[in-house]
Formats: structure tokens, sequence, C-alpha cells
């Protein structure tokens, strides 16, 4: 039996794609150039788009799904020419509006694997509620939200992830606006996969895609994107390897969270009153230790380690934050239309109809 990369047969659905048809198993071996477009890439010089793209190009052969039940559906920025340079079929949409174009998608095809790219300005801007509702709802999509902390196409506004105190053309004087972390705010809708990963770390990239990809409900996945252009060096404190270790947490099922080299180790604990913070590994009590699990029901530990972030960047979660299983929106919605239906999976008939559409809630117009 022939394999994906994955190590999982072809003609066993992963939770995430049941219901899409899988490639037959003889069929040739799919790979990055059979997702690419023969568009020509338009991205300003050093965008971290172009990363992103090759990790998704290089990734969708693994699924192994066929080109015809893959669909990106993107809003408007820089990050949302994304469909034109993949070769499965795609809709740029309008500001924000993503999220409740690929619901329907999701809700009225299962056979599409339906992926939502976009940015921090069109998915927590105008596209604010259809996102939140699309996290809570749990639609089965993967989401890929490009934080880049800047508009970029509309040329260098604040965004609602840009610092207090940014400077752009619509805040001269500094932004004084509170910026969302999209991590805490999938975790408040209790979103049932929330991640954040890098678009310089390609294998990481690759590997939350993959988990993502995987999960059958809606996925999150921030990506950290730079902007050369409009903000550029935005995350270099965390892609400076000499900072790395002292800086990002990796986040680990079933081990405790960490910084730092060997010799100079903090572990996360909480003290009383629910209080997190980093101390030296060897002064921490094991009782204290926070040990970190993505499959937790109740998402407020998840929560709470998604709120070490703070703009000097000195404590970066980067990983799955939370990964649980439960009823898909979609799935659910198919199960009701199936009951309707005469007995079930069958065809509604005249009868049927009529009844529905002259029902109680009538009215008649003279």
């Amino acid at each position: 039996m022939s394999t994906t990369d994955l190590g999982m047969p072809r003609t066993a659905p992963k939770a995430g794609t049941a219901g899409v048809p899988l490639l037959p198993d003889d069929a040739p071996r799919q790979s990055k150039k059979d997702f690419t477009s023969d568009q020509e890439v338009r991205w300003c010089p050093g965008c971290g788009d172009y990363a992103i793209l090759a990790a998704v190009q290089g990734f969708l052969p693994d699924l192994g799904l066929k080109r015809e039940n893959i669909v990106f559906v993107s809003g408007i920025g820089c990050s949302s020419r994304f469909p034109y340079y993949l070769d499965t079929y795609g809709l740029h949409s309008i500001h924000g509006r993503a999220p409740a174009i690929a619901t329907g998608l999701a809700t009225s095809r299962e056979d599409l694997s339906v992926w939502v790219v976009t940015g921090d300005g069109d998915a927590l801007s105008i596209g604010g509620n259809h996102l939140i509702h699309a996290l809570r709802r749990n639609v089965n999509l993967t989401i890929l939200l490009f934080n880049n902390q800047i508009y970029g196409l509309t040329k260098g506004q604040y965004s609602p992830t840009s610092h207090v105190g940014t400077v752009t053309k619509s805040t001269p004087l500094g932004s004084v606006d509170e910026p969302f972390n999209p991590v805490s705010l999938a975790l408040g809708a209790e979103a049932t996969f929330v991640a954040r990963t890098m678009d310089s770390d390609r294998k990481h990239l690759t590997e939350v895609l993959r988990q993502a990809a995987e999960h059958r409900g809606t996925s999150l996945v921030e990506i950290y994107q730079n902007c050369p252009i409009f903000n550029d060096g935005a995350f270099d404190l965390i892609k400076d390897r000499s900072q790395q270790e002292a800086r990002i947490v990796h986040l680990v099922d079933g081990e405790p969270l960490r910084l730092g080299a060997e010799g100079e180790r903090q572990v996360l604990v909480r003290h009383d009153g629910g209080a997190l913070r980093f101390v030296p590994e060897a002064d921490a009590d094991p009782r204290d230790v926070v040990v970190h699990h993505s499959g937790a029901d109740d998402p407020a530990q998840a929560f709470a380690i998604s709120r070490l972030d703070t703009p000097d960047m000195a404590h970066v979660p980067m990983g799955v934050f939370r990964s649980v299983d439960r009823p898909t929106y979609d799935d659910q919605v198919r199960a009701q239309v199936r009951a309707a239906v005469d007995g079930g999976g069958g065809r509604a008939t005249d009868a049927d109809l009529d009844g529905l559409i002259h029902g109680k809630d009538t009215w008649t117009v003279a």
C-alpha cells in the first residue's frame, strides 16, 4: 500500500479530510509543482508570504487529495492573493468575509477541503465577527492568519495587532489602541484547534500545518509574517538564533514549559492566585510547574499561556495551544438536512416542501 510522507495510508482518510475523496492508490505521486499555478507571484521582495506559499505548496501533496477537492478562500490584503498562486480551486472574496463564504462551502460540500487565508487586518478588523463565529461554531475549516502587525496592501496603516505607540500614516502620533492577541481571541471563542508558527521556520510551519489539516473542525493557525516595506523587523528578536532559546516557549504536549539554554533554563510555574511566571528550573517546586496539555477540555490554561506574550517578546509561546474534538457545525447541519428529507438521505416530496412553505409563519397578501 502506498503511503504519504506523513506515514498514513492513502486509503485511510485523516480526521480533517473525512468525506473528501482521496487519490487512488495507483495515482501518480503529487509534488509541489502540481499545486503551483502559472500566475506570476507578486509580493514585495523579501515578503514573508513567499516562504508561507512555498511551505503550503510543498505540504499539500501530503494530504493525498485531488486538487479539484481543495479550495482556498481569501478576503482582501496581501495574503489574500494566495488563491491565484495555487493550482486548486480558489475564491478571492471581499474584505473580512472569507470565513462566512468558507462556512457556506464547507457546509454544502462535504467533498471539499476548505482553507481560509487572511491577514491581521482582514480577519480581525472588518472580519472580526465572521472569524469569531466560524471559530465558535467549529466549522470544518483550516484558517491561516498571517500577522505582520500592519496593513500592507493599503500602504502601512496600523492594524488590530499593531503595538501601542506604533507610528503609521493613520497614527502619526502613535497608536493608542490595545492590540488583539489572535491566539487569545481564538481560545476565548473556544476554537477547537489553535496554533502559532512563523514564516521563517519551515520545519515548524509545515508540522503545524499538518496538524491543523488533520483536525476536524475549525483550525486557526496564526503565522508571524514579516512585512519588509511597512513593518520590517517586527519579529527580528525571535528570528535571531542567538535570541530564540531565551525567548521562544515551545509548546510540547505533556511537557513543562521551559525557556533558555542548558544551565540557564527557566520553567513556568503557577503561583498562589493562579499567576504564571518563569523561575529558574532548579528553584521550582515540582507541584507548581505548568505542564502543557493541548487536549484539555477547559481552554483556561491555554489562554493563560497565550497571555505570556508581551510587546518586548520576552516570552513567545509557539506551537499548538489547543486541539480538542467537538462536533462540527457542518456535520450537524448535514445531519439535520438528512433527517428532514424522506427517510433520511432520500429526496423531499412535493408535500413536504408544500408543508414547509405554507406552514404557520405565512401571510396572504390580497
